[in-house]
């Protein structure tokens, strides 16, 4: 089974529930196991807020583009938005600060990539920014 649908999201906070629902479905259809349709969910809004925090930083001028294409082994999410973003690099790696303390910024990239089986960051300067997001069905 092939399947490919492109939702177009208004930049405002909420607007990620259409895209993991829609998600889900897809999901759901391919026989993914529940555990990994609640990582795919958590992933999913991570990578719109994300979006629409960052990349756009909530211009309601700009859009979210949200891509789900399935097949039979897997699927893929691409999230869009047309903002500059952040450069990656800049992006926290370390989950505790120096004084001990839990960092607050910097999860959302953490747990894309540890619940999805493939996480990639495109930063296309004057063409928005892509969150590339892959999950197996099986494994």
């Amino acid at each position: 089974m092939e399947q490919l649908l492109e939702l177009h999201l208004p930049n405002i906070l909420g607007a990620e529930k259409e895209a993991i629902k829609k998600a889900v479905t897809i999901a759901e259809k391919l026989g993914f196991a529940r555990d990994r349709i609640e990582d795919l969910k958590t992933a999913l809004a991570e990578a719109c807020i994300n979006a629409i925090e960052h990349g756009n930083k909530f211009d309601q001028n700009k859009k979210v583009r949200v891509t789900l294409a399935a097949n039979n082994k897997s699927l893929e999410v691409i999230v869009h938005d047309e903002g500059e973003g952040i450069d990656p690099k800049k992006i926290p790696t370390k989950r505790v600060r120096d004084d001990g303390l839990p960092c607050r910024r910097g999860y959302g990239v953490f747990l894309m990539s540890n619940l999805m089986n493939e996480f990639y960051f495109e930063k296309n300067p004057g063409k928005g920014n892509n969150v590339k997001m892959l999950m197996h069905l099986n494994g």
